[in-house]
């Protein structure tokens, strides 16, 4: 990606995409009309430098997707693939270590260099509970070597026979709904994982805790004034630049994804900001 303007080796970069890319309202819209299903990711990709993947959260997803994502993106690209809703949401973080490695077996690290954070979304009646968050924390493996040794041993008889030993690190953000976490010892047990505390817009439906904890900042904007609908204006746009400017000028990597998708908001307000910042995909 090319970095914000002024920027020098040591500023962090910024990031700028969508949840998702597969929308009927985008059709027509954001997507010229009679565009491929299949040829939607590459385009988007012309657009935008990243892209969270939403497909994991709903279920494992096959080693042959994330070769064909990889493939169908130009070198530079980012993917943030969500975690597993049966990890978040079925089992809530409790004794999760074989989910975890059935996660990794299903070929997320595949996704090789383009591979940017795993996002972790807490549902919003899962309230703070520090050793469950602790224990939690302390078994996310932080490199793709220790998401590979994590992987062989799931129980679901994956192939992990592909995944590499690499030691590219791995990074974590962590998105929670409920006003329990607002607390000093949740964003200090974060800071101490370094997992990036979730920056999250939604119309005031969940807590926005805005903090940055970790090495890297997360923003996933929701909906200002309403949740997934609405457009984000121009002043908003400018303020969330800034905020990113401020970010990479501090040294840190910026993600930020739009998922304003109901109305089809979301690709154009993240074209809109990434102009704002002078990114090129």
């Amino acid at each position: 990606m090319t970095p914000p303007p002024g920027s020098d080796e040591d500023t962090g970069s910024v990031w700028v995409g969508t949840s998702g890319w597969q929308y009927d309202s985008w059709r027509g819209d954001f997507y010229p009309e009679g565009l491929p299903r299949t040829k939607q990711l590459a385009y988007a990709a012309t657009q935008l430098n990243t892209m969270e993947l939403n497909g994991s959260f709903y279920s494992l997803q096959r080693p042959a997707s994330y070769r064909r994502w990889h493939d169908a993106t130009p070198a530079g690209f980012l993917f943030a693939v969500k975690g597993g809703r049966h990890i978040t949401h079925f089992k809530r973080l409790r004794d999760v270590e074989v989910s975890l490695a059935n996660f990794f077996a299903s070929g997320v690290t595949l996704l090789g260099d383009k591979l940017g954070p795993i996002l972790w979304q807490l549902p919003e009646r899962v309230e703070f509970d520090r050793d469950v968050l602790a224990e939690f924390l302390g078994q996310l493996p932080r490199s793709v070597a220790a998401a590979t040794v994590l992987a062989r041993r799931n129980d679901r008889q994956l192939d992990t026979a592909d995944l590499t030993a690499s030691r590219r690190p791995l990074r974590h953000a962590l998105e929670v709904r409920h006003r329990s976490f607002r607390d000093d010892d949740f964003l200090g047990l974060l800071d101490e994982h370094d997992v990036a505390c979730v920056v999250a817009d939604s119309a005031g439906k969940w807590p926005m805790l805005d903090e940055s904890t970790g090495s890297f900042d997360y923003v996933r904007l929701h909906g200002h004034t309403e949740l997934y609908a609405s457009r984000y204006s121009d002043r908003l746009l400018d303020t969330w630049a800034d905020r990113c400017r401020a970010g990479a000028s501090a040294g840190r990597d910026v993600h930020v994804y739009f998922d304003n998708d109901m109305r089809g908001h979301a690709p154009h307000d993240a074209v809109r900001l990434s102009q704002r910042l002078g990114l090129r995909p």
